[in-house]
């Protein structure tokens, strides 16, 4: 694990319940997630454009484009810290996937 100076980003929980988690993700400029491992099948919407980079657990990265409002899903079991680096704020709501 890698600790950096880097803002935290600001997740608020708005549903959680025994079928998805839903966070709004607030980032200021250059704030990050943290590193986490995600333990469910995800979707991403993104509520503005941006750029952010994706720290991977095997020690790689990339820079991903988001465009408003498309989504991306992800499987359960990503390790990762995401940044954003759009130059201003930004936001987007990930939806987890809760096993049946």
């Amino acid at each position: 694990m890698t600790f950096t100076c880097r803002p935290p980003a600001d997740p608020q929980v708005l549903v959680d319940n025994d079928k998805v988690k839903v966070t709004r993700w607030n980032f200021s400029d250059g704030a990050e997630t943290g590193w986490h491992t995600h333990g469910w099948d995800y979707v991403v919407v993104p509520l503005s454009d941006g750029k952010l980079i994706a720290e991977l657990g095997d020690g790689t990265s990339g820079e991903y484009e988001m465009k408003t409002h498309e989504p991306y899903f992800r499987k359960e079991g990503v390790n990762h810290n995401i940044v954003n680096i759009t130059g201003r704020d930004f936001a987007f709501i990930e939806i987890e996937i809760k096993p049946s």
